[in-house]
């Protein structure tokens, strides 16, 4: 059973709870919400065109065993540098104090490309030894960036060596992502 636990505006207000949480996080647009709703196997989170859509942290708990974390996306949404500035704080005392925290996912639009506020994350994890998965998202649609940066685990200590590749839209790549949860 598929629950929404809630939106939650700070870190304090999340439940402390003894399950095990993956956490998914990326640039706005990125497709973090149609993902989960894909990994899943129903619409659980709310999806939307217009980047920046989601602002709380959104959690769901998967058959009292398993939670899962949408985060707000960085990086483009068209918000004021302060409210950019509240979210990047917000994230990282979520990363630095949720315990039940086992696995962060930092999508990445496959067509677009790492971008210098991934990277700015992935520093953030490696320094401080969250650990990470990479996932490219939307693999099924055409690369528009030329240049596209390889990332590899040996320069990011956090980062889990397998690079996934994922389609919400034509759910491929979604085995491994259940697996590493342990979801069905």
């Amino acid at each position: 059973m598929i629950k929404f636990v809630g939106s939650y505006s700070t870190v304090g207000s999340l439940p402390n709870t003894a399950f095990p949480e993956y956490a998914f996080v990326g640039r706005s647009n990125v497709g973090k919400s149609s993902l989960i709703n894909a990994i899943v196997g129903q619409p659980i989170a709310r999806t939307s065109n217009t980047p920046g859509r989601t602002q709380e942290l959104n959690l769901f708990n998967i058959d009292d065993r398993v939670l899962l974390m949408d985060l707000p996306g960085y990086g483009y949404a068209r918000v004021s540098r302060d409210r950019a500035i509240q979210w990047t704080h917000r994230l990282q005392e979520y990363l630095l104090t949720r315990s039940q925290l086992k696995r962060l996912f930092i999508l990445i639009d496959s067509r677009v490309g790492v971008k210098d506020s991934d990277l700015e994350l992935m520093d953030f994890c490696d320094k401080n030894g969250i650990l990470y998965q990479i996932v490219y998202t939307k693999k099924d649609k055409r690369v528009r960036e030329q240049n596209q940066i390889e990332l590899s685990h040996q320069s990011h200590g956090a980062m889990v060596d397998d690079v996934l590749f994922t389609s919400a839209e034509k759910k491929t790549g979604l085995e491994f992502l259940r697996k590493i949860i342990g979801v069905k």
